[in-house]
């Protein structure tokens, strides 16, 4: 059975890979040395941006960064020294089906940065393709088991999306597809994925809009003795007013523990950074108050619902 987590976590993710060198830089890979090192600097202008956050209302316990080993290996280094929380991600971006970054090496990986949580991102929607959920789970399992065997404390990220005929029984509609099928569709996820003997930590899952969804997926990763299993909610990239919602929503909820909000925290002031429109400092400042902000909102739903 897993380990559980149950303390507050307010996540910085900034492990994006594919996505970030494509959209912020609009580079090709394989990186020439000085796009890597750009690549590089850019997260660490981020890191920075968290570091600054710290004080009263970011309490460092809770505080945790995920980052990936590829552009951010030193980062997480000095953030586990420094005692902050510390997740990276396994996966291979950009990649519609799971498959590990560095193959069967990945516990090498894991073990030569000891971070906190090993991180996965899966996409997997049970009343999809069964065949490619059967080959995602063989692999997921044998990294639930090494993290098991390691007492390596393991987080999943699951996001389900929507199939032709999903959208199609929703008229196209994203929000209705978000509101009506979405949420149950990941609580049977969730099922499977426990079946199949998959034993996360942590499920980091998209932003729910009902407080009875959010406390029906509690119910889900809690099932059968799993009652130290927690969730966190992610941003998605959505806009403010989206993110607040799903945070106050989340955090009114036992068993939602904090939250990983990426690209809404960073990616505009990155973008304005790589664009020489503001300063380093001007950038790191920004990401510190967005990232305070969520921790604020959080915390204060949080003491509302108790």
């Amino acid at each position: 059975m897993s380990l559980g987590y149950t303390t507050p976590l307010y996540l910085l993710p900034f492990d994006h890979r594919s996505s970030y060198l494509s959209k912020m830089f609009h580079f090709d890979p394989p990186l020439t040395p000085g796009q890597q090192q750009a690549v590089g600097d850019s997260k660490r202008v981020i890191y920075d941006g968290f570091l600054q956050a710290m004080g009263p209302v970011v309490p460092i316990a809770a505080a945790g960064i995920l980052v990936d080993e590829e552009f951010g290996a030193s980062i997480l280094r000095d953030a586990r020294q420094d005692g902050y929380v510390t997740a990276v991600s396994v996966e291979k971006s950009g990649s519609d089906e799971f498959e590990f970054e560095y193959g069967d090496t990945f516990a090498s990986h894991i073990e030569a940065v000891k971070p906190t949580f090993a991180k996965v991102l899966v996409r997997y929607n049970p009343e999809d393709d069964t065949a490619l959920n059967r080959r995602q789970a063989a692999r997921l399992k044998k990294l639930s088991d090494y993290c098991r065997a390691a007492d390596q404390s393991f987080m999943f990220e699951l996001l389900v999306p929507a199939s032709q005929s999903q959208m199609e029984r929703v008229g196209g509609d994203k929000n209705a597809y978000d509101l009506e099928l979405r949420p149950t569709l990941m609580r049977t996820a969730v099922r499977a994925l426990q079946d199949a003997g998959i034993e996360p930590d942590i499920w980091k899952i998209e932003g729910l809009d009902s407080r009875a969804d959010c406390e029906q997926m509690v119910q889900a990763v809690r099932r059968d003795g799993r009652h130290d299993v927690s969730c966190i909610v992610l941003g998605r990239g959505a806009d403010e007013k989206k993110v607040v919602q799903w945070l106050q929503t989340a955090a009114q909820v036992p068993g939602f523990i904090g939250f990983a909000v990426g690209r809404s925290t960073f990616w505009d002031a990155i973008a304005d950074f790589e664009s020489k429109k503001i300063s380093r400092q001007d950038a790191v400042t920004r990401i510190a108050q967005r990232y305070s902000e969520w921790v604020s909102v959080f915390k204060t739903a949080t003491g509302a619902a108790s």
